[in-house]
């Protein structure tokens, strides 16, 4: 009888083990986390703050890699160094003292994807060579048409997001006083830093 207990209680256990371990592999895996098809970043500077909303969904390469800055830490401490009023606003590669930055590998142009260079937009700035964005990014003052595909070069200038939240501190900073310092144009003559850019983990309401 106590052997009949004995195997019972094993068998048991047993059952309940597999009956666990069953349990378990039929859970349902954990949601796959969806990345946000419109990650916001804030822009922290001494004129006051402004947030930028970007668009993954047209310009996904152009969004990785202003994102891939904005966690390295690479726009902490650099400037507006281009300031052109009835134009747009600079940034993204320089300190305060004028030093550039070191730059990852530039990204291909985006620059068909339907974005507009129109107000408070922000775009990718870049030299004569369509695919040399790297760091260094441009907010849109006015409508710029003449800066969208295909531009003036063929290729014109990659829109990868919006100003949602500050447009006033960009109203601020392009009408502040310039001259030309060396081979910079239109430096603002008090600089305007970018004191952090960190991504929103709580995104601010933006209005359509």
């Amino acid at each position: 009888m106590q052997d009949t207990k004995t195997l019972l209680a094993k068998f048991m256990s047993l059952f309940a083990g597999v009956a666990l371990s069953g349990a378990v592999a039929a859970a349902p895996a954990a949601a796959t986390r969806v990345p946000n098809p419109t990650p916001q970043v804030s822009l922290k500077t001494t004129e006051g703050e402004i947030v930028l909303e970007l668009n993954q969904e047209k310009a996904p390469k152009s969004v990785a890699n202003f994102l891939s800055y904005v966690k390295s830490g690479h726009y902490k401490g650099t400037i507006f160094h281009r300031v052109i009023d009835g134009f747009m606003i600079q940034a993204g590669g320089y300190t305060v003292d004028l030093k550039s930055k070191p730059t990852k590998p530039p990204v291909v142009s985006e620059s068909q994807n339907g974005l507009k260079n129109e107000t408070y937009s922000v775009a990718m700035a870049r030299t004569g060579d369509p695919n040399s964005a790297t760091a260094q990014f441009f907010i849109n003052v006015v409508d710029n048409t003449g800066l969208d595909y295909p531009g003036q070069d063929g290729y014109g200038y990659t829109v990868f997001g919006k100003v949602v939240k500050g447009q006033e501190v960009v109203d601020k900073i392009k009408g502040v006083l310039v001259d030309d310092k060396g081979i910079f144009m239109n430096i603002p003559v008090k600089p305007i830093v970018i004191t952090s850019a960190t991504v929103l983990k709580t995104p601010v309401p933006v209005t359509q």
